[in-house]
């Protein structure tokens, strides 16, 4: 999958981020971003991510922390390079919750259905712990059914024509939520992350 850079946000090149083990046990945390190129604007804000790991892993633990690491590290590379977004997340593994999900307070927990540890699911998540579905900017915006918020009218507009709308409904929105893994696809996930940032320009 390849992302392409939106022209009008204007942002430095982000490294992609990797998923390093602290000097302290128990944590993995995203590699920090580069300094910005002499003469490029420095991004207004970064998404970072740590995963609270066991001290001593089980196979089990392990594997998933692998899954879910390279699910994360795709995400968040996404947002932070379609983005100005910010939001420091810390991400769980655990195994008694049935899929994945997400808060504002940025904690986002994957359960342990291996099917759930992708890319797709990473980026449904953030954009919960950013406001969709979490927020009272979302109540407001969001909570008669179609999102009212301009911006994000705009561009699903300008991506599916002028009658296009986003609809709401249970904390999510349609089209480019990332709902399913149906609806998965290197455009739809570029979209996804302009959209939520343009929900997050409407008051998000």
């Amino acid at each position: 999958m390849s992302s392409q850079r939106v022209p009008w946000r204007g942002k430095a090149v982000v490294a992609t981020l990797a998923a390093a083990m602290l000097a302290g046990p128990g944590i993995a945390e995203a590699a920090p971003r580069t300094a910005p190129v002499s003469g490029e604007r420095a991004p207004a804000a970064t998404i970072t991510w740590t995963l609270v790991r066991a001290g001593n892993p089980t196979t089990d633990q392990q594997n998933a922390y692998n899954l879910i690491t390279a699910a994360m590290n795709a995400a968040v590379s996404r947002y932070n390079n379609l983005s100005d977004l910010g939001k420091s997340l810390a991400v769980r593994y655990e195994p008694g919750v049935p899929t994945a999900d997400g808060s504002l307070n940025g904690t986002i927990r994957f359960g342990g259905n291996r099917g759930y540890m992708n890319e797709r699911t990473a980026l449904h998540e953030i954009a919960h712990t950013i406001g969709v579905g979490t927020s009272s900017g979302w109540s407001s915006l969001g909570g008669s059914g179609t999102w009212r918020g301009a911006r994000a009218t705009a561009l699903v507009r300008q991506f599916d024509g002028a009658s296009a709308k986003l609809s709401t409904g249970g904390g999510h929105f349609w089209p480019y939520g990332l709902n399913y893994d149906n609806e998965f696809s290197g455009t739809a996930a570029d979209r996804h992350v302009r959209l939520v940032a343009a929900m997050v320009s409407d008051g998000l």
